[in-house]
């Protein structure tokens, strides 16, 4: 997901922001200057946020860590050699305190207009060459510019948030914001707040009402992942959205228009959902006007090695590690891995191997990862007559007692542990000897 990194040692200056920065639609992100000693990540930052202490060089750490990411400057007691001095050094903009209402997100809003040329200058942020990934991409092209609604269908990491913003970035409505929430991750009692909003009717409570993520999203897109666990009464009040094209707040009895383009996902079959009415099949259609499936990473044998030296380049830009690269073992272990965990699971194991790395060269024991044993050979049991299926059982008992058990060898040949002790007698195949056990000892 894509934020805002607001970077303010004050508490109560970075609680101000951060609410006039979600208010504006934009995810945040909060640390204090110490976090950025460390190595940290930037990659998901869309621009950062920090204060400026006057009379000293305090911008200079975030600047040199944003790099190439914008910097809005906010300062207490701002003056123009400050902000002349802050703009040379790399700062995208300065504002001082106090204020106005929608200053800071206009602010962020213009590095977004500047840094967009053009729906054709879109890099999707996924990457595969394989035939169903090729053909995802295909579609997101051509259903992108439209306001569908769309569901994005998948299992468990295989990057449906990314596929969700791929839609939104090449869309019309780029410029405004998108906003993710996942259904499982807050409470049933507080789902329909979050998305609506609501209005504290108590006179004495003051702040207390807030938007809900449809106005945050208004203009822009609204991704709802694990639309599956989204319960009944939100989706009740999330089926009038998409029907009427506005919202009430808990509380509140007002109408307010929304243009929000939806975008929901689940790893679980909405049909079953429907017929044990967990789920309405009414939103269900609303929602799957067009449907999009990513295919696990077990079906994309050929994108796994691409993915993984990615995958491998950010997380040791992440980690501040020298550049590494996987032996030949582990590039053949990554490929006979089945991944059930899909993209998540190679992620980890990837970032786990650059911790545990003491070279340049990553070999398949740092990847933690049990290639699954070849499944033993079927007994092929073919017999034209009586004669020839007895023939075929003394071979295969004489051949193979010495290293299979009973129970082994009954596997085998497809029969119970009792009929091939009955065969044996009646064949007249000794059993295999085992070692006699010594006398038993008197415990007492």
């Amino acid at each position: 997901m894509t934020h805002v990194l607001l970077v303010e040692p004050d508490l109560e200056d970075r609680r101000q922001l951060r609410q006039l920065l979600e208010n504006g639609g934009f995810a945040v992100k909060e640390v204090t200057p110490e976090d950025l000693a460390k190595p940290f990540d930037i990659s998901d930052v869309l621009c950062v946020v920090s204060s400026s202490a006057p009379h000293s060089d305090g911008y200079a750490t975030v600047l040199d860590v944003a790099g190439s990411v914008p910097v809005i400057l906010v300062a207490h007691e701002g003056n123009i050699a400050e902000a002349v001095a802050a703009i040379k050094r790399g700062a995208s903009d300065y504002l001082t305190y106090p204020l106005a209402t929608d200053e800071l997100s206009q602010a962020v809003h213009r590095i977004m207009n500047s840094a967009r040329v053009g729906t054709d200058s879109v890099d999707f942020p996924m990457i595969g060459r394989c035939p169903a990934m090729l053909e995802l991409f295909e579609r997101i092209a051509k259903i992108a510019p439209t306001n569908a609604s769309v569901l994005i269908q998948g299992d468990s990491g295989t990057g449906k948030e990314l596929v969700a913003h791929a839609l939104h970035a090449a869309s019309t409505r780029h410029l405004a914001p998108m906003i993710s929430l996942n259904c499982a991750a807050i409470p049933a009692s507080l789902i329909e707040a979050e998305l609506f909003g609501r209005v504290d009717t108590d006179n004495t409570k003051h702040g207390a009402s807030r938007n809900g993520l449809l106005e945050a999203a208004n203009g822009g897109t609204l991704f709802l992942d694990e639309i599956g666990e989204l319960p009944t009464d939100a989706q009740a009040r999330l089926l009038q959205v998409l029907r009427e094209g506005e919202i009430r707040r808990i509380g509140s009895a007002e109408p307010i228009r929304v243009d929000v383009r939806l975008l929901t996902a689940t790893h679980r079959d909405l049909q079953k959902l429907i017929a044990s009415e967990q789920f309405r099949e009414d939103l269900f259609y609303r929602l799957n006007v067009v449907t999009l499936t990513i295919p696990p990473l077990h079906e994309r044998e050929e994108d796994v090695l691409l993915l993984a030296d990615a995958i491998l380049a950010r997380t040791t830009r992440k980690l501040a590690k020298i550049s590494m690269s996987f032996s030949a073992d582990a590039r053949r272990a990554m490929l006979a891995y089945p991944w059930p965990g899909n993209v998540w699971e190679l992620e980890n194991a990837v970032e786990r191997a650059v911790i545990l790395c003491d070279g340049k060269n990553i070999e398949a024991n740092l990847l933690a990862i049990e290639i699954p044993k070849p499944a033993a050979p079927e007994v092929q049991v073919a017999a034209s007559d009586q004669t020839s299926l007895e023939d075929y059982f003394v071979s295969f008992v004489t051949t193979h007692q010495e290293q299979l058990t009973e129970t082994e060898l009954a596997e085998k040949l497809g029969i119970s542990r009792k009929s091939l002790w009955e065969r044996r007698q009646r064949l007249k195949i000794p059993r295999k000897k085992t070692k006699k056990r010594g006398p038993r000892r008197d415990s007492s």
